[in-house]
């Protein structure tokens, strides 16, 4: 699913990547190899990550960006378009063109597991996955041997520094892209803001935390379900669920866990990291748990090693966060209450509600994980970083190969 076949001669368009240098490596990546590239940029920040030569600047209103791309694309003759993120208003339309134009879209995302690769799959990912749910498709295939990854070696400072410097860009030139709408807030002030306090929180909230973790370790081991926090304007939690906002997961998560759960059990809320300067749902989650009596067996925490949480863990709750996937590596029973790409019967606990989970959760078919993990990092995966280390696979010319 990841083959993107030959690339010399192709007209090859590089729509929006992650905020920063990755789409421009891409870019001088699939020139030396003979294609031809354009880049089409949303607002200044993209054109600072941009090469001069080939980039063209989309100014105009929103609802002017279907008939500008569809017109661009044709007069171009592009036969391959790579994006970041397939539910942006922008992604989203470049997708549902191409499918009409028969144009082969190549979607980057987070990778699926982590930390050593990123996701690329044709025309989707995660919900919009192409990839297959049914147990009994892996149930057939062999364990695919994939090599052992090379460290991607992620950059936190350098993540960090390309937002800073993409916001801050963006903002101060916006007057060249009067009509941009991000799919997010888009103020460089707050996301100044929001990015000092969290790294003040960072110092802080380990040293607060370290005390929780002898009991995680000790006497709430196994006695507890870890509930994994996605970020609150999360696109997998806004389009690949029923849930409004991250707060009505919590209340349900909480109400069921009252009423069902076994009486000398906990419930754990650990945070995402990326909300650590946006959201605390702290005292949010403890209102709501004295509201149901069970305060005394709700923990909530921040920066805690989640590897540690996982392994302590009873079972897991979650949305459709990639931690599902983690917690079943590690043979933690797993629910999912929204759409998920690993939520296969035999993995979680699929088509079992929440109410009757706590109880009658089922553990993950370790023979099933390792045959879909595997195939899941062979058709879906690329080792490497957006700020690491440049994808192993997309350095070799078999790359280039499509083994359909």
């Amino acid at each position: 699913m990841n083959k993107i076949g030959s690339i010399e001669g192709k007209r090859v368009l590089l729509l929006q990547g992650p905020m920063g240098d990755f789409f421009k490596k891409l870019d001088s990546h699939f020139r030396n190899r003979g294609a031809i590239t354009y880049r089409l940029g949303l607002n200044m920040g993209d054109r600072l990550f941009s090469y001069s030569d080939n980039y063209i600047p989309f100014r105009g209103k929103s609802k002017e960006w279907e008939d500008f791309l569809y017109k661009f694309l044709i007069d171009k003759k592009i036969d391959k378009i790579f994006l970041f993120g397939d539910c942006r208003y922008y992604q989203a339309v470049a997708i549902e063109i191409s499918k009409k134009l028969d144009i082969d879209v190549f979607v980057f995302e987070l990778g699926y597991v982590r930390p050593d690769y990123i996701t690329m799959e044709r025309y989707g990912v995660n919900d919009y996955s192409r990839i297959s749910r049914d147990p009994a498709f892996y149930r057939k295939l062999s364990v695919i041997k994939n090599p052992p990854p090379l460290p991607a070696n992620p950059s936190r400072f350098k993540m960090l520094y390309s937002a800073t410097l993409y916001y801050l860009i963006a903002n101060l030139f916006s007057f060249r892209y009067p009509h941009y709408q991000h799919h997010r807030d888009f103020s460089a002030v707050r996301e100044a803001f929001f990015g000092i306090r969290g790294a003040v929180r960072k110092l802080l909230y380990p040293l607060r935390e370290r005390k929780y973790m002898p009991m995680i370790t000790g006497e709430l081991s196994k006695k507890y379900y870890l509930v994994p926090l996605q970020t609150h304007n999360d696109f997998q939690v806004l389009q690949h669920s029923s849930y409004l906002s991250i707060e009505k997961f919590i209340i349900e998560v909480i109400e069921s866990f009252a009423k069902y759960a076994p009486k000398k059990t906990w419930l754990i809320f650990k945070h995402h990291p990326v909300d650590r300067g946006r959201k605390n749902y702290r005292s949010f989650i403890m209102r709501q748990a004295e509201l149901y009596g069970i305060d005394n067996r709700v923990l909530v925490v921040h920066d805690l090693y989640l590897p540690t949480l996982l392994q302590n863990a009873k079972a897991t709750v979650t949305i459709n966060s990639t931690v599902g996937l983690t917690a079943i590596s590690y043979g933690i029973a797993t629910i999912t209450l929204g759409n998920a790409i690993y939520d296969i019967k035999g993995l979680t606990s699929k088509g079992m509600t929440l109410d009757k989970f706590w109880k009658n959760y089922k553990k993950p078919n370790k023979d099933l994980y390792n045959k879909f993990v595997n195939y899941l990092i062979d058709k879906t995966q690329l080792n490497g970083s957006f700020y690491g280390r440049f994808p192993v696979e997309l350095e070799q010319d078999e790359m280039y190969i499509d083994k359909k």
